[in-house]
């Protein structure tokens, strides 16, 4: 349904675009959102402009628009950059990828809200994946996968769901939702990830590390001084490869060995310090059961997934950034060597923190382990199915997602905000009545009549 009529809630999810005047607000699809650095780099990138933003027309006129600086190399202009997106191959697709080790709290709102709306935003085939990124089996459950699935069907009711790809009768229930296809899990291309790193250790990009954690911490050095090389990254491809199938078949117990990428032991950036990218880790996972013992790291199989699914954007937040340049060698290195095609990119946004809130799910999971509270669903916890016991209507969360907005800067959101969508989105649809439940009879004795009227 489109809306016309401006509404209070789009007032503040424009202000950090500076003085501006507004020609109209049409809204599609219940979409809220101003235009923001994201939209922009997208819509430059494939010529498109996206529909349902709120209409921002500068009020100084000839105002070049700027992509986000942090997002392009200090050498390259607007015009390489898109040049670098016109090689993306199919339409715009987005993810939404949590790790299932905990329920879906109100930071993760954000990220499932605006990955979604993106999808929307470019039609008629823009899309948005769902995954589970589900590489670390010792703090995975069951009970977390149907959980996350169960809040995003919550948030996303009501709005479109993507039926690009229906699904067959066959197909599980689980995979019905609306997002585009069947969910996906990064254990699905499990035997491609490996397959990544033995390419990787045949070009001589990574190698079979065996320092112990404390020795790795000594070798990696700090912020202000760079780290040294491994003893053992010397080692011949055919012992990396050989101690590599030795550790796939459990020989060694956890923690023994560990995959590494040969990058810059120098670089200031400790993500790219010989980054870990398969580690040992002996425990039953629930999508594969005991087939594997050991598992790649995120940051290995993030840009792997993305890349498989076809995925474009690979929208995170903002504690990501240092993360991106081995997102981009990871894709680098393994496109050259025809293993993937697509070529997803990396975007940081800033995550949503609210005042007097904790939205850490390792301190939450502390209140659930330690029977502070009644379990992930409590209605005094911030997770999604909380709100959703406690009565919060999901147009409310998606108001206030709206008004809160896409940026680059980290900011504390008063829960006063959340509290007035709450209070502005059920006085529209939340029906009153006023009853007497204990009513009190009542004798009036000197009453004369009606009196004539003044």
């Amino acid at each position: 349904m489109t809306r016309t009529e401006p509404k209070t809630s789009t007032w503040l999810s424009v202000l950090f675009l500076g003085a501006c005047s507004v020609q109209h607000l049409e809204l599609v699809d219940g979409l809220a959102y101003a235009p923001n650095f994201i939209t922009k780099i997208i819509s430059r990138s494939i010529g498109q402009q996206p529909v349902g933003l709120v209409d921002i027309i500068p009020s100084t006129k000839n105002r070049d628009e700027k992509i986000e600086a942090s997002n392009i190399a200090p050498e390259q202009n607007v015009e390489a950059v898109m040049e670098f997106d016109r090689s993306i191959i199919g339409s715009i697709t987005t993810r939404f990828p949590p790790e299932p080790n905990g329920y879906l709290h109100l930071g993760h709102a954000k990220a499932v809200l605006f990955n979604f709306a993106v999808g929307r935003m470019f039609p008629p085939d823009g899309r948005c994946h769902m995954r589970l990124d589900d590489t670390n089996p010792s703090k995975e459950d069951k009970e977390y996968v149907d959980s996350i699935l169960e809040d995003v069907r919550w948030i996303q009711s009501g709005m479109e769901p993507f039926t690009n790809h229906p699904l067959k009768d066959s197909e599980k229930q689980e995979n019905i939702g609306p997002w585009d296809g069947p969910v996906h899990k990064t254990s699905d291309y499990f035997d491609v990830i490996y397959n990544c790193a033995v390419a990787l250790i045949k070009s001589g990009d990574a190698y079979v590390d065996s320092l112990s954690s404390e020795e790795m911490k000594e070798y990696r050095g700090t912020l202000n001084d760079p780290g040294k090389d491994s003893p053992y990254k010397g080692r011949s491809v055919d012992e990396n490869l050989d101690l590599l199938k030795k550790m796939k078949a459990g020989i060694f117990k956890d923690g023994e060995h560990l995959v590494r990428a040969k990058i810059d032991m120098a670089s200031p950036n400790l993500n790219l310090r010989d980054p870990a990218l398969f580690r040992i880790k002996h425990a039953s996972h629930p999508a594969t059961g005991n087939k594997w013992c050991i598992y790649p790291m995120y940051d290995f199989s993030h840009p792997i997934a993305d890349a498989i699914e076809g995925v474009t954007h690979s929208l995170c937040t903002l504690e990501f950034e240092d993360h991106r340049p081995l997102y981009d060698w990871t894709l680098d290195k393994l496109i050259a060597m025809d293993l993937l095609v697509s070529r997803p990119r990396q975007i940081e946004f800033s995550r949503l923190n609210l005042m007097y809130t904790i939205l850490s799910k390792r301190k939450l999971i502390q209140l659930v382990e330690g029977k502070h509270v009644n379990g992930w669903d409590d209605p005094r916890m911030p997770t999604l199915s909380g709100l959703r016991r406690r009565g919060l209507p999901p147009e409310a969360l998606r108001l206030f997602c709206e008004r809160v907005g896409i940026s680059k800067v980290d900011s504390m959101i008063d829960v006063v905000e959340l509290e007035n969508c709450v209070r502005e989105v059920m006085d529209e649809t939340s029906k009153r009545a006023f009853a007497i439940l204990c009513p009190l009879k009542v004798t009036i004795k000197n009453w004369q009549g009606e009196t004539d009227k003044m």
